[in-house]
């Protein structure tokens, strides 16, 4: 029987996905790989939702493959869901994992624990990570005699530079937060007691002061400056600042900077 193995709730403009497999420190199934995508596409069409959070519950985000996972693969090949057809967004960004750049909204892991193999690659599709102090972070792969997953070799190197991406890929070993914070794989370290409420607050941080509209363009930017020149990055920037000029959320953003009270943005 197909058991429920995430949780998916919205409170102040922030969706929150939670893997929830606590007794196998959150271990991929392939069922939770379809609610997550899911997950990812209603949050993507809900206005309601401005930023997405993604964590595990109990002590792990994310331990890697379940091992059925693994003995199925290795069993039958690899069998990737259908891509998702996403207007607008480049093909790379479109398939098994890789999906996550597309999401109109910025994806925030909160890695609260244990973040190795599949798991490190699904933090690491998301635009920003805030790690416990308890969290740690592994490729696991060459010690499974695996190589650097859907695409990590191409990801990595551009996060945490080529040096300490050939390290954490051929060696294959455990590090914590504070380490993965020195080479910027992740953007904060919060003790853990006070982890929830840091990720909570910079969440609605950004979905409560920020345009949403700003936050959408600003990440197709990015990502889609990682495939252009610097020409085509600049042309790309130009169309987007004479379209920003024209909409509310500019008009917004300059009023109530003049009248000096919080922003209502609406995205448009």
């Amino acid at each position: 029987m197909t058991t429920q193995e995430t949780q998916y709730t919205v409170a102040d403009r922030v969706a929150t996905i939670t893997l929830n497999r606590p007794d196998r420190l959150n271990a991929w199934t392939r069922n939770m790989e379809k609610e997550v995508r899911q997950a990812m596409e209603t949050a993507a069409a809900d206005d309601n939702v401005r930023v997405v959070v993604v964590t595990g519950a109990g002590r792990g985000f994310c331990a890697g493959a379940d091992m059925s996972l693994l003995q199925d693969v290795a069993d039958k090949g690899l069998h990737p869901l259908p891509d998702a057809a996403n207007g607008g967004v480049a093909d790379d960004f479109q398939r098994q994992y890789s999906y996550f750049p597309s999401v109109p909204k910025p994806i925030i892991a909160a890695v609260n624990g244990p973040c190795v193999g599949l798991g490190f690659v699904i933090a690491m599709f998301c635009d920003l990570r805030i790690a416990s102090d308890e969290a740690k972070f592994g490729t696991a792969f060459a010690r499974r005699g695996l190589i650097a997953e859907y695409g990590l070799a191409w990801l990595l190197p551009r996060i945490a530079g080529h040096a300490n991406a050939m390290d954490i890929l051929l060696s294959a070993r455990i590090f914590g937060a504070q380490e993965a914070l020195r080479m910027g794989i992740v953007n904060q370290v919060e003790p853990a007691a006070a982890f929830p409420a840091a990720v909570a607050a910079y969440a609605r941080e950004l979905a409560n002061t920020v345009s949403p509209r700003s936050m959408a363009v600003i990440k197709r930017q990015v990502y889609g400056g990682m495939t252009q020149t610097l020409g085509q990055a600049l042309d790309v920037a130009t169309t987007e600042m004479r379209a920003s000029l024209q909409c509310e959320d500019f008009k917004e953003g300059v009023a109530h900077f003049v009248e000096k009270r919080a922003p209502a943005f609406t995205g448009r």
